[in-house]
C-alpha cells in the first residue's frame, strides 16, 4: 500500500519542497495551506505522516495538532513539525505538543527523508521485492566497505573463529548491490572512502526499507572528529576508531543487534534515567550521545520533565564520560528539564574540574535525586 504524506504549509515554496525531497519514493504527497485545510485532509485521506508548519494564518500548526490530539481518529498519525524558530522556548513548546520529531527551517530535503523514514516504510519507485535478510542460523552476516585490504584482513581475522560472516566491497554501487541481494545484520563503513563515498553508501543501503534498522557503523581514525560528527548527524548508529578494538568491535555489534543503547536508558519514579556505564569508550559514549536526544524527546512526549545521569558506575570521569554529560546536560537545559547526576564525591570532584562542568548538580544515590528534583528549584545549565 502506497504511503501518504500530508505537507501542511502555508508557503507553496516549503510545500513544493516537501513534495520534491519524496520525488523518488513509492508515495502520494497531499497539500494543505492552513490548519483548517490540513484537518480536513487528514479526516478525508488519513495520511501515514503529516508535515506540519508551526505558524500559518487561519489555523497554525499547534492549534491543528491540538485538534488531531482530541479527535480519537486522528490522533495517532505521527506528526513531524516544522519551525523558523530555534530558541529553547520554542523548542520545548514543540517538544511537549507531542510531535514525533521537529526540523528546523530552512532543512535539507534527505533531513526530512531521514526522519520520515525513522516513522514509516517507504519503498522506491518501481522497487523489486523485498530480499531476504541473510544471517539466521548461519551466523551473523557483516557487510565491510572499506577500500584498506589492511582493514578488510583485519577484520576478517577477528571473526575467524566465529559463526559471523564477513562480505567486504570498497565502493557505494557495490554496497548497494550486496544490501539489495541479501541485507546484513549489520554495516561497517569507512569514513575516509573517497569523494564522501561513506555517506553515499549510507543513503544507498538506507533506500531499501529491508535495510532501514540495519546499524551502520562508521569506521574512523581517532582525530577525523569532523567526519565522526557528520556521520552522527547523517544517522549513523555509531562510530568504530581506528586502529580497531576487535573486543570493542564485537560488543558494539551485538549490542546494536539486541536493542542497541536502550539498557543505558530507562524510565522510573517520573524521571528518565541516563545510566552511564563504567567503561565508556568514545565510540560509546558517541553512540549513546547520539541516541539520548531522540530518546530524551521521547521522554518529554510522554510527560517526563526530569532528567538523571547515573555514574554510580563510573571510577574515573574521563573525557568520554564528560562529554556525554554535556550533551545530556545541554539537551536539558535546551528543553528547559531539571537535572541532577549521581556519583561518588571523587566523580564529582572530577567533573568540578571541567569548566564546562563545574555545576553540576549531584546526589548520593537515585532516592536523592529525585527528591531534589521533586522538590529543588531548576538546575543551572552547564557552562
Amino acid at each position: 500500500m502506497r504511503q501518504k504524506i500530508l505537507s501542511v504549509d502555508d508557503s507553496k515554496t516549503i510545500r513544493l519542497i516537501v513534495a520534491k525531497a519524496f520525488r523518488d519514493f513509492d508515495c502520494d504527497i497531499l497539500e494543505a495551506a492552513n490548519g483548517v485545510e490540513g484537518l480536513s485532509v487528514a479526516a478525508k485521506d488519513r495520511p501515514n505522516i503529516i508535515v506540519l508548519d508551526l505558524t500559518m494564518p487561519v489555523m497554525d500548526g499547534a492549534e491543528m495538532l491540538g485538534k488531531m490530539k482530541a479527535n480519537p481518529e486522528l490522533k495517532q498519525i505521527p506528526v513531524i513539525m516544522l519551525t523558523a524558530e530555534a530558541g529553547r522556548e520554542n523548542v520545548l513548546k514543540i517538544a511537549k505538543m507531542g510531535v514525533r520529531d521537529y526540523l528546523i527551517k530552512p532543512f535539507k530535503e534527505e533531513m526530512l527523508v531521514d526522519r520520515v523514514k525513522r516513522v514509516i516504510d517507504l519503498k522506491p519507485r518501481g522497487q523489486d521485492p523485498e530480499p531476504e535478510r541473510s544471517g539466521g542460523s548461519d551466523g551473523l552476516s557483516i557487510l565491510l566497505v572499506d577500500d584498506k585490504p589492511a582493514i578488510v584482513e583485519q577484520i576478517r581475522k577477528a571473526f575467524e573463529g566465529t559463526s559471523w560472516k564477513l562480505q567486504s566491497c570498497n565502493t557505494p554501487a557495490q554496497a548497494f548491490e550486496i544490501c539489495n541481494t541479501a541485507v546484513p545484520n549489520a554495516v561497517l563503513v569507512s569514513l575516509s572512502l573517497p569523494d564522501s563515498g561513506a555517506f553515499s553508501a549510507f543513503q544507498a543501503i538506507r533506500t531499501n526499507p529491508a535495510a532501514n534498522a540495519t546499524p551502520i557503523f562508521g569506521l574512523s581514525v581517532k582525530t577525523a572528529t569532523e567526519e565522526q560528527a557528520r556521520a552522527q548527524q547523517a544517522g549513523f548508529t555509531g562510530i568504530i576508531t581506528k586502529p580497531i578494538d576487535v573486543a570493542h568491535l564485537k560488543s558494539t555489534i551485538t549490542a546494536a543487534l539486541n536493542g542497541g543503547g536502550s539498557s543505558y536508558f530507562e524510565t522510573r519514579s517520573g524521571a528518565f534515567l541516563v545510566k552511564i556505564p563504567a567503561v565508556l569508550t568514545a565510540p560509546l559514549a558517541a553512540e549513546l550521545a547520539a541516541q539520548a536526544r531522540a530518546k530524551i524527546l521521547e521522554a518529554v512526549d510522554s510527560g517526563f520533565d526530569k532528567v538523571i545521569v547515573d555514574m554510580a558506575q563510573v571510577t574515573k570521569a574521563d573525557a568520554s564520560v564528560i562529554k556525554l554529560g554535556l550533551c545530556v546536560s545541554h539537551l536539558c537545559a535546551e528543553l528547559s528539564l531539571k537535572h541532577r547526576m549521581i556519583g561518588s564525591e571523587a566523580v564529582a570532584f572530577e567533573c568540578r574540574n571541567y569548566q564546562e562542568s563545574k555545576d553540576w548538580q549531584f546526589e548520593l544515590n537515585f532516592k536523592e535525586a529525585l527528591a531534589a528534583l521533586n522538590g529543588g528549584p531548576l538546575v543551572p545549565a552547564a557552562a
